[in-house]
């Protein structure tokens, strides 16, 4: 049996000042730190043996502080690809190999495009657009804001990526940690435990709480 933890990364600057964020790659702010470090108190007892974040820092953040109160004392250990990085973060211990966490970041994760609502308060938004419009925007399941992404759209590469890459992971018996965004991560959800997409629309991610699932007999089923 191995376990699945969904962790949305913490309370971010522009969550705090009430913006659209978006793909803006903006940091935690001091309460997400806080919450992203109690979310890793939470799992402290969890060794896990892969982690996957989206390419923002916010999400990055997250998952290395959550990381900081792990119990296994394994080191959690960005993996480069390409370039320099790929060839000069080679590590030439066998011991510290094999106390590292692999952490892979990957754009599928990011959080959903919202176009040109980007770094616009949401409440200043309201009042030009009207709060139906703006709550449409926010939760339909179909409805894109200007030249962004509605949920759909970002779970259709969302799901493909929790498919193709973090299920044969918990198939191979791995413990895996994915911090994300939460509507990338309302989708992988909405996936798990097969919502509507009328249901999906009243699930709510809350910043830097982890959802844990497990992986047996071959179907993830969330635990808690």
């Amino acid at each position: 049996m191995s376990k699945l933890i969904l962790i949305r990364h913490g309370q971010s600057v522009w969550n705090k000042k009430n913006v659209f964020t978006g793909w803006v790659d903006v940091p935690l702010s001091r309460e997400g730190v806080g919450e992203a470090l109690k979310a890793g108190e939470q799992i402290a007892g969890i060794e896990f043996d892969v982690i996957f974040t989206s390419v923002q820092i916010r999400a990055i953040e997250t998952a290395m502080i959550a990381m900081a109160a792990n119990n296994s004392q394994k080191t959690p250990v960005v993996i480069h690809t390409e370039g320099k990085m790929a060839e000069w973060t080679t590590i030439y211990n066998d011991a510290m190999s094999r106390n590292v966490i692999p952490v892979y970041r990957d754009w599928h994760l990011n959080e959903r495009y919202y176009g040109e609502l980007q770094g616009k308060n949401k409440a200043e938004t309201a009042e030009v657009y009207g709060e139906e419009q703006v709550h449409i925007w926010r939760r339909s399941y179909d409805v894109a804001p200007p030249d962004g992404e509605c949920l759909k759209d970002t779970a259709e590469r969302t799901i493909p990526f929790f498919t193709d890459t973090i299920l044969p992971q918990l198939q191979a018996g791995k413990n895996v940690l994915v911090s994300a965004h939460g509507n990338s991560l309302r989708s992988i959800v909405m996936h798990i435990d097969g919502l509507s997409e009328e249901e999906v629309l009243k699930l709510e991610i809350p910043t830097g709480v982890p959802l844990y699932f497990e992986y047996n007999d071959g179907v993830v089923k969330r635990v808690m």
